[in-house]
């Protein structure tokens, strides 16, 4: 791409390394990237990327990218490089982080003459690695167009979801919807094989009826069927963490969400079971058993 900004890149776990990776060869811009860990910012600088400091990323790039575990480490990131980048540039939050603090940390870049998206991702790991993410963006008009040619080399579905803090909306309540599913296939697949059918032929044929969805033929064939719930992929701990955003959201709407209280508690048992860091799903192991 002509004229390419300098981008930054704070946050190369799970998800970051892969949507960092992606941008990097796809725009061959220059590209600053930081991590705690050292192995993925070793990878990425083998492919051309830059290692740095949050603090150099901040005073050098136009556009600055996190993609962190959830809203504390945004606010602790947000406030070292929010100070320290140049009035015109961009923060974008790839994070899933509190709606809340999305828009008060927006109005901390805006009073330093930053311009704040919130862009946070969808879909798995695989999709990361093959930079066919969703994207939910908030942020105003100009913005998003602006972000959106780089955030097309991560996801190929980019949303523009309205202004800062509405990304983070879809984001969360997409999660909710989800998760929600999953507690429902859990409790069909118990009460099936309870009932005497086989669980993967019960999935075959909801799938082929109304009850079929992405959390069936996802997490449910490919995961509560064959039993197996893998780390590194979308770990008990930060589906409560989303849950628990969602649940504020209701909270300061002064709205019920019950089916959000449940998925929290299946997913609390699941944790006190030991499952923290095994794939969420995994809470099918306890469909039958009472919540607290």
């Amino acid at each position: 791409m002509a004229d390419q900004p300098v981008l930054g890149f704070v946050g190369l776990g799970v998800m970051g390394e892969p949507i960092c990776r992606n941008m990097l060869v796809k725009t061959g811009a220059r590209m600053l990237v930081s991590d705690l860990a050292p192995d993925p910012v070793a990878r990425l600088v083998g492919l051309g990327a830059v290692a740095a400091s949050p603090e150099d990323i901040a005073a050098e790039a136009d556009i600055v990218f996190l993609s962190l575990p959830g809203g504390p480490q945004v606010q602790a990131v947000a406030g070292v490089v929010i100070p320290l980048m140049r009035p015109g540039a961009t923060l974008v939050d790839m994070s899933t982080a509190p709606v809340g603090l999305t828009r008060h940390l927006a109005d901390q870049a805006a009073a330093r003459g930053l311009d704040y998206a919130d862009a946070p991702v969808a879909r798995t790991r695989a999709a990361a690695e093959a930079g066919t993410l969703a994207i939910m963006v908030g942020a105003s008009d100009p913005v998003f167009a602006r972000v959106e040619p780089v955030l097309a080399c991560a996801g190929d579905t980019i949303l523009h979801c309205g202004p800062v803090g509405c990304g983070q909306v879809a984001k969360i309540l997409n999660n909710m919807v989800l998760f929600q599913n999953v507690v429902a296939l859990s409790e069909a697949l118990a009460l099936g094989t309870a009932a005497g059918m086989d669980g993967e032929r019960l999935f075959q044929i909801i799938s082929q009826g109304s009850g079929d969805s992405f959390a069936l033929r996802n997490h449910g064939m490919k995961a509560m069927i064959p039993d197996v719930f893998p780390r590194q992929a979308f770990p008990t701990d930060y589906a409560l963490k989303d849950i628990s955003y969602a649940l504020e959201l209701a909270e300061e709407a002064g709205l019920a969400a019950p089916g959000a209280d449940l998925a929290q508690a299946r997913m609390r048992m699941a944790q006190a079971a030991g499952y923290s860091e095994d794939y969420f799903p995994v809470l099918a192991r306890l469909a039958g058993r009472p919540t607290e």
